[in-house]
């Protein structure tokens, strides 16, 4: 990779806008290579390591990949006119313009929820050729047995005729299942307990790939660990960049 400007190398590590950068790299904040910079202009090498924001290193990434603990009430999109977004929930230093989330929980479902710059990843988390579980904690209206563990194994029909992909059930209360998915058909999960008469009243995803959701709390968010990235682009069958 080439040298680029030092307000654009910054921009993209996620330190502000343009205008914002301008004003930081001219109140003397930032250095590169020890010295003191005040030209949003210097030709800087991403890959060099030698800028510091506040004295603190900046070390370039290609992309970025963020952990939501996604609360009820806000829809998965990056703008809406009409209602908040995940995208809103961030915290401002993990805001991005080139940052989307990877599919969709609905409104109302909460938990773990993906937001990433790089959509080969993306594409492949998606796609149920590579077989990505999902896991969710369900909590319905009526009592679950075995014959609703059998009915994910084998795959159920949904209202429009189109029959999952195998999944499973694992009854942990009387109305309340961890359901594992190898798909993300719209509004699945919620579809495929209406097929078998029931309604969920609480679904919250525990975990997608290898991230898990773990003790981060509702409205919360932060990078992935170097070790989860290695181990969603090896789960992806990609390289790490």
């Amino acid at each position: 990779m080439g040298k680029m400007r030092l307000d654009k190398f910054l921009g993209h590590m996620g330190f502000g806008s343009r205008k914002e950068l301008g004003a930081l790299i001219r109140a003397g904040r930032v250095t590169v290579d020890g010295m003191t910079v005040t030209d949003p202009a210097t030709p800087v090498d991403p890959a060099g390591g030698g800028v510091a924001v506040d004295g603190r290193p900046v070390a370039f990434q290609r992309h970025f990949h963020v952990l939501l603990h996604k609360p009820a009430g806000v829809i998965t999109a990056t703008e809406d006119p009409r209602q908040p977004t995940v995208m809103e929930v961030l915290p401002p230093e993990l805001r991005r313009r080139d940052l989307f989330p990877v599919g969709r929980l609905d409104k109302e479902t909460e938990g773990l929820l993906l937001l990433t710059t790089d959509g080969t990843l993306a594409h492949r988390l998606l796609s149920p050729r590579w077989h990505q579980p999902k896991r969710y904690l369900a909590q319905v209206d009526a009592p679950l047995g075995p014959g609703d563990e059998a009915a994910f194994a084998a795959g159920i029909a949904l209202e429009d005729g189109y029959v999952t992909l195998p999944g499973q059930l694992e009854i942990v209360g009387p109305q309340e299942g961890i359901v594992t998915i190898y798909e993300g058909k719209y509004h699945q999960v919620r579809r495929m307990f209406a097929a078998l008469g029931k309604r969920v009243v609480y679904l919250r995803r525990l975990s997608m790939g290898p991230l898990v959701l773990g003790d981060l709390p509702r409205g919360a968010a932060r990078p992935l660990t170097e070790a989860e990235v290695e181990a969603l682009y090896a789960s992806a069958s990609l390289s790490h960049p």
